[in-house]
């Protein structure tokens, strides 16, 4: 278990030494800066897909899908993030009732 959790503290050492090590250049390149700018939304996008549309290995379309399709309308209705969460919530388990 120590190996495990050593090894991964070393790997995560690693990464943001690497990240550290970048030329100055690059960081100022704009293409550079568009892809980090983008990059968060695109990881978050992923992620939310793969926890409402997945469950274990299958594909599938539950409620989750109504309570995303609820905060996603809350968003563009411009609603405070807890509200947005309390009705994605509040939806999702009235569709699994």
């Amino acid at each position: 278990m120590w190996a495990a959790v050593l090894l991964g503290s070393l790997g995560c050492f690693l990464l943001k030494f690497a990240g550290l090590s970048v030329p100055k250049q690059v960081l100022e390149n704009a293409r550079m800066q568009k892809i980090a700018a983008l990059l968060p939304i695109a990881l978050l996008s992923a992620l939310i897909v793969i926890q409402t549309f997945t469950t274990g290995r299958h594909l599938v379309v539950d409620a989750r899908a109504g309570g995303l399709v609820v905060a996603c309308v809350a968003v563009l209705l411009r609603a405070p993030f807890l509200v947005v969460v309390v009705l994605a919530c509040a939806a999702t388990a009235l569709l699994r009732m």
